[in-house]
């Protein structure tokens, strides 16, 4: 697999699977009727670092970002969003991710990673915990899923 910053070029396949992603509505708090160019601005921002996976046979599989979570005095704190194509899941490409953008992160001078919304029905978390995150807190019944009804929403964070 190749791990590299995107490019405005790459939009167009990662929007497929953000797209499928937000509209299931199970873990990410945005609006799962979010536009195409909407979706494009929240994504590809140019506050934020955004990276992609291509498989070996060359297909865009994964797609994160890499941002200050606050601004001023407490910009040492980077924050992420990640999405893998479900058709893609169990293969290393979000473990792969996770690794390159943390170690991007710490290059970049980050001195924390933290997910403010994390649902704590998502899969994704027990890949965050392995990395070395904890939850700092949840908020309560803050998500409502559409199989599990409402869930709580994790904090979560690492010392890099």
């Amino acid at each position: 697999m190749l791990i590299r910053e995107a490019t405005a070029d790459d939009w167009p396949r990662i929007w497929p699977f953000w797209h499928r992603i937000v509209a299931a509505g199970e873990t990410y708090a945005w609006d799962p009727g979010t536009s195409e160019e909407e979706a494009r601005v929240l994504w590809m921002n140019p506050a934020k670092r955004v990276y992609v996976v291509e498989s070996d046979s060359g297909d865009l599989v994964a797609s994160a970002y890499l941002t200050p979570n606050y601004g001023g005095p407490a910009a040492r704190i980077a924050n992420a969003g990640f999405m893998v194509d479900p058709g893609q899941g169990g293969r290393g490409y979000g473990r792969a991710l996770a690794e390159h953008l943390l170690t991007e992160a710490r290059a970049a001078g980050y001195r924390g990673m933290v997910f403010n919304a994390v649902v704590e029905t998502n899969p994704a978390v027990s890949l965050w915990t392995s990395l070395g995150f904890t939850v700092l807190g949840t908020v309560p019944d803050a998500f409502d899923h559409p199989r599990h009804g409402r869930v709580g929403l994790h904090i979560m964070y690492r010392a890099l």
